[in-house]
């Protein structure tokens, strides 16, 4: 029986094929010429012969092929069904029959589904020691939780964040992503435990806060709404150090910055870290997250979208999203500053508008290139003009103050246009590079640049004074080095931002759909103002 009911499907098919063999030619024609249904209809098929089943057999007429019903399969193919199948399906089997619930407790169907779903590579047979079943663990923690996996911006002010929540073993675990260390934007991302979920008991699913240095303590996760959650640190004495608040400020300042503020010689830029280290302060018991999804990708984008690392003057190192929106692309501050705060759009790129660098000589002339950027921006005034658009989409406003004198520690990343000419010339990919070198005159946090650069593009950044004061968009150039890394030439601060790409997988993080990552652009743009 478990072999026909490999073959011949289950519910009320057309029969065995094995009998079908036995038959006259003519009996096999008519049920070779029954059209197949799809695996969809079979299941339904079979739900309604179970419950049929359930109530007794049902007499076929002299000609019918013989049915099968789920509730004559053997136990041990019943598992590998119900394995099968996605774990919010189970508990609406389980009430079908007392055979079926039964079986739902068979934890090879959980451990799968555990893996499938989740992830979950971990023996998890060695969670009998502590007597929780892998369906307690899919049932009260995993499914229970699975709102809050993904990426995340905390609420803090206008420096922002990104949390990623993973299912790490038998553990969830919100992981901090913090830039590497001011000015190595090369290096690779540093990351710092904010909480974890996990389940010793058969009970309930355990929260613990990971914030300060004595170890888990208890902590809460409340889902506020769909795509934000909160959580809550209910012993804030272990953030607290021996040693007070100069001896946490030194702490923070060396994982934040890895240095001591002996080594910081900028009274400004002691300034900004006195600040924020203040400012972050009063957010360590409790907390908000909005959800945030990554760019979607396409064929004909410049280069692949995704999370950057950028250069941002005394304000370090910043978080930066880079994305593509048709004729424009768009980066996105994920961490900010005072002066420009995450979600804005700090950088808009118009790749319709390539410039075309001169000689490597003219280009130390900080006056020549000025000269090209100002005559693109001429141009697209006119262009701007002719179509009725405003002024401000093309950094055409008033001149900006001198916010502060640091390099672009007040601007980030916003729109560029994927435009006719980069549809032309695709890719980057394929662009021959050419020797590049900054103008003299412009600063760098980082002096190991490439030399090399494949194209560059008219844009405009965002700067602004302390809090976000009087907000101006100023021409700039956009360098693309290679598909990891680009820059951007601040004209009004006659300074440089490198950035590199963030070279992690994210699971979880795709937006269900292109409008709902636009949505959640204007959301936190709506919330940094």
């Amino acid at each position: 029986m478990a072999v026909c009911a490999r073959l011949c499907g289950v519910g009320p098919s057309r029969g065995c094929r094995r009998r079908q063999q036995r038959r006259g030619p003519a009996e096999a024609a008519a049920a070779d010429s029954e059209p197949d249904t799809d695996p969809e209809e079979e299941r339904i098929e079979a739900g309604a012969a179970a419950l049929a089943g359930a109530g007794g057999s049902r007499s076929a007429g002299p000609t019918s092929p013989p049915r099968c019903s789920l509730l004559e399969l053997p136990p041990e193919l019943l598992v590998e069904i119900f394995a099968s199948l996605p774990g919010t399906d189970l508990p609406s089997l389980a009430q079908v029959c007392t055979k079926f619930r039964r079986i739902l407790h068979t934890d090879t169907i959980w451990r799968r589904r555990c893996r499938e779903e989740y992830g979950v590579c971990e023996n998890l047979r060695k969670l009998e020691i502590t007597g929780v079943s892998c369906r307690d663990v899919y049932a009260k923690l995993l499914h229970r939780y699975r709102h809050i996996l993904g990426l995340w911006q905390p609420d803090i002010g206008p420096y922002g964040g990104l949390l990623n929540v993973v299912v790490d073993g038998l553990f969830i675990i919100g992981w901090m992503y913090l830039p590497p260390h001011d000015p190595h934007v090369d290096d690779p991302m540093r990351f710092k435990p904010l909480f974890r979920i996990h389940l010793m008991e058969r009970k309930s699913a355990t929260v613990e806060c990971m914030y300060g240095h004595r170890g888990p303590h208890n902590g809460h996760v409340q889902i506020v709404k769909k795509d934000e959650f909160s959580t809550k640190c209910n012993q804030t004495d272990h953030h607290r150090m021996s040693g007070g608040r100069q001896e946490e400020f030194r702490t923070w300042l060396r994982e934040e910055w890895g240095r001591t503020l002996e080594d910081i010689f900028h009274e400004h830029m002691q300034e900004l870290i006195l600040m924020k280290f203040i400012y972050t302060s009063q957010y360590d018991n409790c907390l908000t997250y909005r959800r945030i999804y990554l760019p979607p990708s396409h064929p004909d984008d410049l280069i692949r979208p995704g999370l950057f690392k950028g250069t941002y003057g005394s304000h370090g190192l910043e978080i930066v999203m880079l994305s593509f929106h048709g004729k424009h692309a768009r980066g996105t501050k994920i961490t900010g500053d005072p002066n420009i705060p995450a979600g804005q759009q700090t950088v808009e790129i118009n790749l319709r508008h390539r410039i075309h660098l001169p000689d490597i000589e003219s280009l130390r002339d900080f006056n020549e290139l000025s000269r090209i950027v100002l005559e693109v921006r001429e141009q697209v005034r006119q262009e701007q003009q002719q179509e009725g658009g405003p002024e401000d989409a093309a950094g055409l406003g008033r001149q900006s103050p001198q916010p502060c004198a640091e390099p672009p520690a007040e601007q980030a990343k916003g729109p560029g246009d994927g435009g006719a000419e980069a549809a032309a010339e695709p890719p980057a990919q394929s662009g021959q590079g050419q020797p590049f070198v900054l103008p003299v005159g412009v600063s760098s946090r980082n002096e190991d640049y490439p030399r090399t650069c494949r194209m560059c593009f008219y844009g405009t950044g965002l700067i602004a004074g302390h809090g976000f004061t009087s907000p101006e968009r100023t021409p700039g150039v956009f360098v693309l080095f290679d598909e990891d890394r680009f820059g951007f030439i601040w004209l009004e601060l006659k300074s440089f931002s490198l950035y590199s790409r963030v070279q992690a997988a994210f699971r979880n993080a795709d937006a269900p759909s292109p409008q709902a990552f636009e949505e959640m652009l204007k959301n936190i743009q709506s919330l940094a103002s």
